[in-house]
């Protein structure tokens, strides 16, 4: 098996730490500093000529994250690294994914772009908004999803045949999570009057009397979530439940959470979010066996889509 050199940035490193503890290597140092403007300058303490090179970043605000990013690549292409896998488990700016008015940009295809220009040999990140980014991109992509870590606790939890609610755009992500427990689906549908904000919400299929769990990829200020839940609740769900990859929790979502309906809801580590502990109803599963089994695939040269059909 050939060695690889892990490197991280700022944005996650507990993560980064935990992915070489699976692999059994260690982390290798990159030196990150910023001057006084606020500058970053990067550089890795070792020499990575000829070397597979692989860099662990979640690109979400603020945007020095993404420059973080960017400037180690270029610090290790200019150290002659035979290759630059980045390891994003959160791809930034993935909601912007087309044009839905006049004059708006299209950024995750900007992202796209900048990454392979920037010198990408390969992108892997973990449960994206829209499955369509992957199209962005002329080098190898991979789309990873933490649905059966999802699927595997609350199977230890005693759940079964739970019914598993999304709405319209993550139908696909609701039904791997439901197939992997007995479970059905429900659509939450909406009307979105405006980014950020939901005016009106129904739910198409059956909440009465069984265990919901709703199903998402990002959980921003919580909002949306709380006020689902607490139509399921006026609905006749039994227990109500929630799972989301990247866990922003932005504002006032912890609270609105606590004050709610849901019994527990169940988050990734593919975010780093200062005191999300705090919140009894908030439990963190870690997607690190997930990352450090996809680097040893790419690594030995096998097959990365059987990630979704082991358990994890």
């Amino acid at each position: 098996m050939s060695a690889v050199k892990i490197f991280t940035g700022t944005a996650n490193p507990a993560l980064a730490a935990e992915v070489c503890d699976y692999m059994h290597q260690p982390l290798n140092v990159m030196n990150v500093t910023k001057f006084g403007d606020g500058e970053i300058k990067a550089w890795p303490q070792e020499n990575v000529r000829g070397e597979d090179c692989y860099i662990i970043q979640s690109t979400n605000p603020p945007s020095d994250n993404i420059m973080e990013l960017l400037i180690m690549m270029d610090s290790l292409k200019r150290a002659s690294a035979e290759s630059l896998n980045i390891i994003m488990p959160y791809y930034g700016y993935s909601r912007q994914d087309r044009k839905s008015h006049a004059r708006e940009p299209i950024t995750a295809k900007l992202m796209a772009d900048i990454l392979t220009v920037a010198g990408a040999s390969r992108v892997l990140t973990i449960d994206l908004h829209a499955n369509q980014i992957q199209g962005f991109f002329n080098i190898p992509f991979d789309n990873l999803t933490a649905m059966l870590i999802f699927t595997n606790y609350f199977q230890k939890k005693g759940i079964t045949s739970p019914v598993a609610v999304s709405d319209i755009g993550g139908v696909k992500r609701a039904n791997l999570f439901a197939s992997g427990m007995n479970g059905t689906v429900a659509i939450l549908a909406k009307n979105r009057p405006s980014d950020d904000v939901v005016e009106s919400q129904y739910f198409i299929g059956d909440v009465e009397g069984k265990d919901v769990i709703f199903v998402d990829d990002i959980i921003q200020t919580g909002g949306t979530l709380v006020t689902a839940a607490m139509e399921a609740h006026k609905n006749g769900a039994k227990n109500i439940y929630a799972c989301a990859t990247h866990g922003f929790f932005g504002g006032k979502a912890l609270e609105r959470i606590e004050d709610s309906p849901i019994i527990e809801c169940v988050v990734t580590n593919t975010l780093s979010i200062p005191g999300i502990i705090k919140s009894k109803k908030i439990k963190v599963l870690s997607v690190a066996p997930l990352i450090g089994e996809a680097i040893m695939r790419i690594r030995d040269h096998r097959s990365i889509s059987a990630l979704f059909e082991v358990s994890m």
